[in-house]
């Protein structure tokens, strides 16, 4: 058998090609390749909704795959556990039942494998510059190559339009600050601005992780370390069960949301 490396090239471009068309309309895009937008983007996928995950980086995992300070080990506590077994993440119990260890490496690549193996199109080397607007709501992501992002250069970018966008940027809450800057938008924040990310406190960061996984503005959710950093608590460091548990609880209130819209519609 002889090899033609431009029927390999056409097999790259001709395959892009259709994933990228299939993803311009969507039923969820997902900003950010991290713990809690893997997760949602597998559970929303699960349950039947077209969704794509849009990653800066050129690979997945946002910071679960350096654990902490690059040692590459993540915690979860109990009720996260849940979910590492659900992904058969192998969890140790570290000094008796309330701290779960788990490789970081593992943890990433079963998610995100389980996450395409369920119908997710996700995008790495693609930054979201803006956002698509029809009467005060997000209705998509305006999108760019990464690379043309950090090289400066001015080349027009291409527009998805989706039902709901999920902001999975983790502290940056890049979608809200576009929506805050470019639109003087008012949040759904008690001052209608981004409330800011506060310093470390991982008791109170898990749980409100979790209460602030909701909309911040017509038509976009907030996950994550995001969801902390746009409703004004705590970082928690490298704990990673409320990030995954915001991703589950992010899908679960998109999947409501998406059906109530398909009711009404």
């Amino acid at each position: 058998m002889s090899l033609d490396e431009l029927k390999v090239t056409r097999a790259i471009i001709d395959r892009f090609n259709e994933k990228l068309k299939s993803a311009l309309e969507l039923d969820v895009a997902i900003v950010g390749g991290g713990p809690s937008g893997m997760v949602a983007s597998y559970f929303l996928a699960k349950r039947g909704h077209r969704v794509a995950l849009f990653e800066r980086k050129l690979s997945m995992g946002g910071g679960m795959w350096g654990g902490g300070m690059m040692f590459n080990q993540i915690v979860v506590q109990e009720a996260g556990k849940r979910l590492l077994d659900y992904f058969n993440i192998k969890a140790v119990p570290y000094e008796g039942n309330e701290y779960f260890t788990a490789d970081a490496v593992e943890a990433v690549s079963l998610i995100c494998a389980r996450a395409v193996q369920s119908g997710v199109k996700m995008f790495n080397c693609f930054s979201v510059e803006d956002v698509v607007v029809r009467n005060e709501k997000v209705c998509g992501l305006v999108v760019n190559w990464s690379p043309v992002e950090a090289a400066g250069l001015h080349v027009d970018p291409l527009a998805i339009h989706a039902r709901s966008v999920i902001d999975a940027t983790g502290h940056a809450t890049e979608v809200i600050r576009v929506i805050e800057g470019k639109m003087g938008a008012k949040l759904l924040t008690p001052s209608g601005r981004i409330e800011g990310e506060k310093s470390l406190w991982v008791e109170i960061a898990e749980t409100t992780t979790l209460e602030n996984t909701k909309e911040a503005y017509p038509g976009v959710f907030v996950t994550g370390m995001a969801a902390n950093a746009t409703f004004g608590s705590y970082r928690m460091g490298p704990i990673f069960g409320g990030m995954l548990l915001s991703g589950e609880r992010v899908a679960e209130l998109l999947d409501e949301k998406l059906g109530r819209d398909s009711d009404d519609g």
